[in-house]
Formats: C-alpha cells, structure tokens, sequence
C-alpha cells in the first residue's frame, strides 16, 4: 500500500486545516487508516484511527471535539479536518495503514504501511 498525504501548512491558532491521504496497492474498504504526527524531539503519537469501512473512530483526547477523521471508500481519500488548530498541535503528520483486524490503534507498531508526512505549523 503506497500512502500519498498533503493538506499541510502554516495557520494561526484557531484556525482550520483539512489534510488527505490517498491509498494506492490494496482496496481501501479493507484498510484501517490513521494519522499520526511527531513534533521536533517528541515521538511519534496517534492522533486518530478509523475502521475500514468507517464505521467507528478514535481520537487523541487530546484533539476529541476539535479534530474529525473521515474515511471516502469511493474516492479512495482519508481526511483529517482540523478545526481550533493550537500551537501544540505544530508537528508533522503522518497518514498510516494496517490490513489487520484487530489493532491497538496507538502503537505504531500497530500500522504497516506510512505516507511521507506533511508538515502543520500553527503559529500563536
């Protein structure tokens, strides 16, 4: 499964970003997908999952009320719409994939396949 993830840039606090990722090399009905994101010396962390066909959704609490992930099994595209952006949630982000079934969403061990990241900045 090759991930392709873009949507990122630079905001005010408050602000809104939406970011998407496209999954080529499997069907995207049968993948969970994520995001995750790293900040400069932190580790990586979850910051949301969805099942395969949608149907359930996990968030950092963290971002709960603020973040929406959303999965289009037709268009083949995951989103993150970031809304109330905060200066901590500058980081970079990563989109991710898994055929498993049954996961801990918050471990990255967790997720066998990754985008390339694209970077948030959320200036205060």
């Amino acid at each position: 499964v090759q991930l392709q993830a873009s949507g990122g840039g630079l905001v005010q606090a408050g602000g809104s970003l939406r970011l998407s990722c496209t999954a080529s090399g499997r069907a995207f009905s049968t993948i969970t997908m994520g995001w995750f994101r790293q900040a400069p010396g932190k580790e990586r962390e979850f910051v949301s999952g969805i099942s395969r066909r949608g149907g359930s959704a996990g968030y950092l609490d963290s971002v709960k009320g603020r973040f929406t992930i959303t999965k289009d099994n037709v268009r083949n595209i995951l989103y993150l719409q970031m809304n109330s952006l905060k200066p901590e949630d500058t980081a970079i982000y990563y989109c991710a994939a898994t055929s498993r079934l049954y996961i801990d969403w918050y471990q990255t061990t967790s997720w066998d396949y990754w985008g390339q990241g694209t970077q948030v900045t959320v200036s205060s």
